[in-house]
């Protein structure tokens, strides 16, 4: 699900049809059919004669499809029913575990590209259960079938070739290359585009290995992350509390204000105590909830994160994850 930026929230709610209806009455042919005509532009476009032999016979149809549930009432969700959903204990225990693990190698990672390890973390937590989500389908079939169902072809079409690309650079099989149902791949989740642009190898053995290697994941993500001005020196943001009088239509990413001005419209930390004295940031409030909600000022850290999937409760999942990884102290 992020440059040319592919935004990860597409693994949330896509999902396959079946070979029947839509897809064959838009396309005018079989799945067959199809993957003929990405085999001839596959030649066209200049892809080794080695790679289309190796891989196009083995392009099946992806028949799983995600049920849905009729006749259910809607429940509505706020980040009070959310995050214990999304971030329950379990999931805290085994991102804090993970980081306890792997804190040496997620220091040197931290360092080489200016993410705070816990943010890493806290990312591959949210986005595949650090690496735990099911992501066991061929994504050159996934791409393809999404392509040929129709409504985002040109989209998934786009993945499919970047995926073949991925191949045709050498040392990734057919089977190599894993995704979940909606076509992202390996522990840190990446489309076959993200990949292309941000993929590392974490570990220096040569290869970019997101499905089996945790180091190359783990860099994936810090590269990603890096690349949308992450700062270091800061954190994401944090919870506050403001006014009755409070005016809501201040609460928005394009409205940004110092923490001293912030203090002048009666805002204050959860705790009652006043915000921090420095001018040198500029600051948005965001109230996924409205003004009954919860409410937070946000730093650019905390856009960065909107760049990866662009909506405030994915943000602020990965956010709350990270501060449980930070308190009490692991090490």
């Amino acid at each position: 699900m992020v440059l040319g930026k592919q935004i990860l929230a597409l693994t949330c709610c896509l999902s396959l049809l079946p070979v029947t209806t839509m897809a064959q009455s838009e396309t005018q042919g079989s799945f067959s059919d199809y993957v003929a005509v990405l085999k001839q532009e596959a030649a066209d476009k200049g892809f080794s004669q080695q790679t289309i032999d190796a891989v196009f016979p083995k392009i099946k149809m992806f028949k799983k499809a995600k049920a849905t549930k009729n006749n259910q009432a809607e429940t509505p969700v706020t980040l009070e029913t959310y995050l214990p959903q999304v971030v329950p204990q379990s999931k805290v225990d085994l991102a804090r575990a993970f980081y306890k693990q792997h804190y040496a190698e997620l220091e040197k990672i931290g360092k080489r590209y200016g993410v705070q390890p816990r943010f890493i973390v806290a990312l591959l937590g949210i986005e595949s259960n650090l690496g735990q989500s099911p992501a066991n389908y061929p994504v050159l079939s996934v791409t393809a079938s999404l392509a040929y169902e129709g409504q985002r072809e040109t989209y998934f079409r786009s993945e499919f070739f970047a995926a073949l690309k991925i191949i045709d650079q050498g040392g990734f099989s057919f089977a190599d290359l894993k995704s979940n149902a909606t076509g992202s791949m390996g522990k840190a989740f990446f489309l076959p585009s993200v990949y292309l642009s941000y993929a590392q190898d974490g570990d220096g053995d040569g290869k970019k290995d997101i499905w089996g290697n945790s180091s190359d994941a783990l860099a994936s993500v810090a590269y990603y992350l890096q690349q949308t001005g992450w700062k270091e020196s800061e954190t994401w943001g944090r919870q506050v509390w403001v006014p009755k009088q409070f005016v809501p239509s201040v609460a928005s990413l394009s409205v940004k204000k110092t923490f001293n001005e912030w203090q002048a419209l009666g805002v204050r930390r959860f705790d009652g105590s006043d915000l921090p004295k420095r001018e040198d940031m500029q600051i948005s409030m965001v109230m996924p909830d409205g003004i009954n909600g919860r409410k937070y000022l946000v730093y650019d850290n905390y856009r960065g994160l909107l760049q990866w999937n662009a909506s405030d409760y994915f943000a602020i999942s990965v956010t709350y994850l990270s501060e449980r990884i930070k308190y009490p102290p692991i090490i």
